[in-house]
């Protein structure tokens, strides 16, 4: 048992320190006067699993939890917010619902790293109900999916010899491995079809667009593990600016060697994402990671005098002035984002939070719109 004599010096001096505090001069006592803080402010407080593991109230203890934790949860609620926008419907001035327009267009941008990993499936879940708006992506981001309904992608490691893998024939994403030969079939796939587009241009006049060209090759891919069979199939228009910028635009040097004159005209999908979010009632838009796909969103909405609603998700930093790693505050002072928006960045890797988000806003909130589903 402890002696509780021993103890007696060490409340003595607790009875003294009110005396130190007034012998020390004001400028030398450590602590500072705390104002009051407003009894609503949230308190720090994260998940008990005494309670058992229960997936949703973890998600929801986020919001307590401080640090990306904290804004995971704010992002979750900004995107409710799109949703359940998006959901009314809008009205004329004769007061008669107008069907074809909603209260909230929703943007989802992101990286080809995005489609290369599992991601894509998530993707695809959105374009296949409806639940997203517009698409805006990079060349990676089109081919890849493209090319994982004619061949497959491969987990690997991050330390994998780039040498011995060329030897191999293996490109590496990350920890993934693309083989080289898939890339020999998304030629055989699509050079065909580029000889389509050709006969189509000269006979028909079409004008070839990259939306144009993503709509076309949705449709022929005819696979509905595809992002982009579903953004055909629910006319969801998929912007690409750099679509060339990636195995499209080589085999568009291989096909024009032999085939000149077919032409894709980036300049005309300009006005056609402006007067997306220049004609929605409201806009919110999702980012994942950054560069062309999260500029070519953004500058998109600038046009509207900013998105109402924002989320980026991405590891990139503001030190060296980058947009990719600009903070939403950044895109505020451009007009990109509206100055009265509550616009959200997770500084965390889009692969373990993008599941997240979706599980806890469309995947439970968001009505499906495509009863043939066809998975």
């Amino acid at each position: 048992m402890v002696d509780m004599v021993k103890l007696q010096p060490v409340n003595q001096i607790q009875l003294l320190i009110p005396a130190i505090r007034m012998a020390l001069p004001s400028n030398k006592y450590p602590y500072r006067e705390t104002e009051p803080i407003p009894e609503d402010t949230p308190k720090v407080r994260g998940y008990d699993f005494n309670q058992g593991v229960d997936y949703q109230k973890l998600l929801q203890s986020f919001l307590h939890t401080g640090f990306q934790a904290t804004h995971v949860a704010m992002a979750i609620q900004q995107i409710i917010k799109m949703i359940e926008l998006r959901k009314e419907p809008v009205q004329n001035a004769e007061g008669k619902s107008l069907t074809s327009v909603q209260g909230c267009t929703i943007f989802l941008s992101y990286t080809s790293n995005m489609v290369s990993s599992g991601v894509r499936e998530i993707i695809r879940y959105l374009a296949q109900h409806k639940m997203v708006d517009v698409l805006v992506t990079t060349a990676g981001g089109i081919e890849e999916d493209l090319i994982k309904c004619l061949g497959s992608v491969y987990v690997g490691d991050f330390a994998l010899s780039g040498k011995v893998l060329h030897t191999k024939g293996l490109d590496r994403i990350g920890n993934l491995l693309m083989p080289d030969q898939n890339y020999q079939l998304l030629e055989n796939w699509l050079i065909p079809i580029m000889g389509q587009m050709l006969l189509e241009q000269n006979t028909q006049g079409v004008r070839w667009t990259p939306s144009k060209m993503i709509h076309r090759m949705g449709k022929e891919i005819n696979n509905p593990d595809s992002i982009y069979y579903w953004a055909y199939k629910n006319d969801i228009p998929v912007f690409s600016p750099a679509l060339t910028d990636g195995a499209i635009g080589d085999l568009f040097y291989c096909f024009l060697a032999h085939n000149p004159g077919l032409i894709l005209d980036i300049a005309e999908d300009f006005p056609k994402i402006i007067n997306v979010a220049v004609n929605a009632k409201k806009r919110g838009i999702i980012v994942l990671g950054g560069g062309l796909a999260k500029h070519h969103t953004c500058n998109a909405n600038a046009w509207a005098k900013g998105a109402d609603y924002a989320v980026f998700v991405n590891t990139g930093q503001e030190f060296d002035g980058s947009d990719s790693g600009a903070r939403p505050d950044e895109a505020v002072s451009w007009g990109k984002v509206r100055v009265d928006a509550k616009p959200v960045k997770i500084f965390a890797d889009a692969t373990v939070i993008f599941p997240l988000l979706v599980a806890e806003t469309f995947a439970v909130h968001a009505d499906k719109k495509t009863e043939d589903s066809g998975i």
